[in-house]
């Protein structure tokens, strides 16, 4: 037997150095680059969802600029709205924590005291004093925690006005970004390449517009029930978790454990608290079930590793914005990859599902059916039925 050409099939170390060298580079600039990269991913995400309200405006003969300034408007006015909406639910919020402070510290004297009568890690331990501690403590860090907030609210304000600024600019003048992007193309290649670009533009549309309507769907179904508990500010708790839900897998945690503290402290019924978790883990359930497969999983088209994979490195980039933002480009990037032939097998890797196994999945379910309708007891209902409409 001839021996196999295993030429083709060498590794070139030197090739590997540049590809990951390259990888690495790519990160690091997206680390230290990211005060302008987060806002212009936004950008180019909210652009996707605005082009065809610009479109339309155009088309009732509005100019380019003038469309793609309503378009921006007409968001700017929904946020607007929804902090107005829960304005005063968050002053008494606020108001509340000042009230229930000494709550707090009582549960968490008791806490200590009962860890220490166990372990016996600090002597003579008096409860009086341990919480008027706790109460200076929690005082000193709500000072902290407003100040940072103050310095946080800024570094947000700022992002969203580049977001803003970076989402006009791609509305007017998206005709050229295309144009100048398909020229790194080959002629032959170019109308894959703008066929390839609406994919893109269509994955991060849908995506969005499912993750608002998720988020609307949850926020009403956990404010609603918060309401019937009768939970004081339910409409802040529910939609608080469902805007939570953006971040995957841990939103949805962190969405839930907030009011669930809120109602230990804030009431002496112990039953309470369960019902809220009881609450949330039913919608939780009938969200990762049933809502999200529907509403958003159809539009990402890649599996559950790339998926998890997605939003660790987005983690470890971006934080808590990465994780919201890398999932949709990892889709993208699956759309890329397919169209390029040295990439395929990276889409494939990506890829929701293997075509081959869900042939081979929907074969065995399809000869397993036959035979349950060749089975004689399935024969005699049939023979029942057409007697029973003979008679």
């Amino acid at each position: 037997m001839e021996d196999l050409d295993t030429s083709s099939m060498k590794l070139s170390f030197q090739k590997l150095f540049y590809v990951i060298a390259t990888v690495f580079s790519i990160f690091a600039f997206m680390i230290f680059a990211k005060t302008v990269l987060i806002p212009l991913a936004f950008a180019l995400l909210v652009s996707f969802i605005l082009l065809p309200v610009a479109n339309r405006f155009e088309l009732w003969g509005l100019n380019r600029t003038l469309a793609a300034l309503l378009s921006i408007l007409i968001v700017i006015l929904m946020i607007v709205g929804g902090i107005f909406l829960f304005s005063n639910e968050i002053l008494n919020l606020s108001q509340e924590f000042f009230e229930i402070r000494h709550k707090i510290a009582l549960v968490l004297a008791e806490a200590t005291l009962y860890i220490n009568k166990n372990l016996n890690f600090l002597p003579h331990l008096d409860k009086g004093e341990l919480v008027e501690r706790l109460k200076n403590w929690l005082s000193d860090s709500a000072g902290a925690l407003l100040g940072q907030t103050f310095s946080t609210t800024a570094a947000f304000l700022t992002g969203l006005f580049s977001t803003i600024v970076f989402t006009f600019l791609i509305l007017i003048y998206r005709t050229g970004f295309t144009d100048a992007c398909t020229w790194f193309f080959p002629k032959n290649k170019r109308a894959s390449a703008i066929v390839m670009f609406n994919s893109m533009q269509q994955v991060g549309k849908k995506y969005l517009l499912g993750m608002i309507t998720l988020m609307i769907i949850v926020g009403l179904a956990n404010s609603i029930g918060l309401w019937i508990l009768g939970i004081d500010n339910p409409f802040l708790f529910g939609f608080l978790a469902g805007v939570l839900a953006i971040v995957p897998y841990i939103g949805t945690t962190v969405g839930a454990a907030i009011p669930v503290l809120y109602t230990f402290i804030s009431y002496d019924s112990f039953w309470m608290p369960i019902a809220v978790v009881i609450l949330f883990w039913l919608i939780q359930t009938i969200e990762n079930n049933f809502l999200s497969p529907k509403i958003v999983g159809g539009s990402l088209k890649i599996n559950a590793l790339a998926a998890i994979l997605s939003i660790i490195v987005g983690g470890v980039v971006w934080a808590v914005v990465g994780m919201i933002l890398f999932l949709p480009f990892a889709s993208m990037l699956k759309v890329v990859c397919v169209e390029y032939e040295s990439l395929k097998p990276i889409g494939l890797l990506m890829g929701e599902y293997d075509k081959e196994q869900s042939d081979t999945e929907n074969k065995f379910f399809s000869r397993w059916w036959a035979k349950i309708k060749s089975w004689p007891i399935t024969k005699k209902s049939e023979g029942l039925f057409r007697d029973n409409r003979t008679v």
